[in-house]
């Protein structure tokens, strides 16, 4: 396996976020503190059984992939790290042993990108990152998943593909509509107060605008020694809302036309307001703090009001977090021209260099049944599943009920504004190196090195040159 990390388009960063190396960002969909690089082969347990994997006529005989070694990565969001608990099961009753990789996702993208891109053998099965779908399905560097799901014999009797929420398979299929992968978390974006009895004291609800947020925030900052505000560094996945909300575009036409617009009046009045909003109400170094630095905070109540995935979000419910009994969600904020919450898709694929694809499937198959993904929301309280039988069950909608309030509804609400077709231009080949320039864009705004003119304007030039370079079409 490839242990390579690259730039991506950035000579300047050593990630496709544009974080700098002290300070690691993780994405959103889904999430859990950052654990790290986390490497383990794994064996038997005796709790397995042959039940796991629905029986498929594959694994008729007795471990049949005994013998075989499957690489197995993913950056460390929540859903992949809880499964890391799990995967000595699969080893019990396949008989293959699983090395599993789950590091930071600036770490993961890079890693998988090269290793995608020259069609190597190391991976057998990886997450096929939202940002990159159009990149690497486009490009052919994965496997195409219909002979599996279209043969009875390989899909077994109980996996049921067409139980997939569509909005989560979509981003997955090519122009053609062949699958490529199977989701694991389709997120969106919303707003959490951890500290809701703070807003309630000062006379507020939960803000629906942008104005409102930034409102609220001034008026809770410091209340009981909590900061208002406080979110994670992945500014190209934050930004891009607010950007929205005011009239503005990542791109003039995404995707046919690619010329970038980040220095339009929207543009710079939308990042002068997120950098206000994280550089007056947040801690000291909140522009630099990455995801499982500010969940920490969130969690302990150290600060109020957050922008986060609905996984994020969830995981401040549960009842070991200080925060548990005064959460509120929302969803996220609007601004004159409407709502756009941010929406991301993840899943597993076969790369198509791997040696192993017939035990890459069943890991696949094994780790999206219907039967594990049921488990992990009752043990491990696992939230923003794909699985339609799952997710419209009153025992699931009850589960993620925080303090009266159906988050699921909220969920659900958000997932149907991704018909507005907003979120196309985070799926063009291009993007990554655009969320770059923006998570450097806004980090200098919030620390002062720029006034929001200045620093937009420099990321619009830095794309376009990088675009040129590249031979890409403005």
């Amino acid at each position: 396996m490839t242990k390579q990390a690259i730039p991506l388009q950035s000579p300047h960063t050593d990630d496709a976020s544009g974080a700098p190396v002290h300070a690691p960002v993780r994405t959103h969909s889904e999430q859990a503190p950052e654990p790290g690089r986390r490497a383990l082969i794994v064996g038997g347990a005796a709790m397995a059984s042959g039940a796991l994997l629905g029986a498929p006529a594959v694994l008729a005989q007795a471990k049949p992939f005994s013998g075989v070694t499957l690489n197995v990565s993913c950056w460390s969001a929540r859903y992949p790290t809880l499964l890391a608990e799990y995967v000595n099961e699969f080893t019990e009753v396949t008989g293959a042993k699983v090395n599993y990789d789950t590091p930071g996702f600036q770490v993961y993208n890079q890693r998988a990108d090269l290793e995608l891109s020259t069609k190597g053998a190391g991976y057998d099965v990886l997450n096929i990152t939202f940002i990159f779908t159009n990149r690497w399905i486009g490009n052919g560097w994965l496997t195409p998943l219909d002979p599996y799901l279209n043969d009875p014999r390989k899909a077994g009797p109980d996996y049921d593909f067409a139980d997939f929420l569509p909005g989560a398979v979509a981003p997955l299929k090519d122009a053609k509509g062949v699958v490529y992968g199977v989701p694991w978390v389709t997120d969106s974006s919303m707003i959490i107060a951890t500290r809701s009895d703070l807003l309630q004291a000062a006379g507020l609800g939960m803000p629906d605008t942008f104005d409102e947020l930034e409102r609220a925030a001034s008026l809770v900052h410091k209340k009981d020694g909590v900061d208002g505000f406080l979110t994670d560094n992945h500014w190209g996945f934050w930004y891009p809302p607010m950007l929205h909300a005011y009239g503005g575009e990542i791109f003039r036409n995404a995707p046919d036309d690619l010329m970038p617009t980040l220095n339009t009046p929207e543009a710079i009045a939308a990042a002068e307001q997120l950098a206000r909003i994280v550089g007056k109400f947040g801690p000291p170094g909140a522009v630099g703090m990455a995801y499982g630095q500010t969940q920490e905070l969130l969690r302990a109540g150290k600060a109020n009001l957050s922008m986060v995935t609905h996984v994020g979000g969830m995981s401040h419910a549960e009842p070991e977090a200080k925060v548990a009994k005064t959460l509120r969600f929302a969803m996220t904020p609007r601004g004159p021209k409407g709502r756009f919450p941010g929406i991301a898709s993840h899943g597993w694929g076969i790369p198509v260099g791997s040696k192993n694809k017939e035990a890459a499937w069943e890991f696949i198959k094994w780790s999206t049944s219907k039967r594990l993904i049921n488990r992990m929301v009752k043990e491990k309280f696992l939230g923003s599943v794909t699985r339609r039988s799952i997710y419209e069950t009153p025992d699931y909608r009850k589960l993620i009920t925080v303090n009266g309030q159906d988050t699921g509804q909220i969920v659900l609400d958000t997932i149907k504004f991704g018909e507005q077709g907003h979120m196309k231009y985070r799926t063009v080949p291009v993007y990554p190196q655009v969320n770059v320039q923006i998570n450097q864009a806004i980090s200098r705004i919030v620390s002062g090195q720029m006034s929001a003119r200045e620093s937009m304007n420099q990321a619009q030039t830095s794309i376009i040159a990088d675009f040129r370079r590249a031979g890409v079409k403005t």
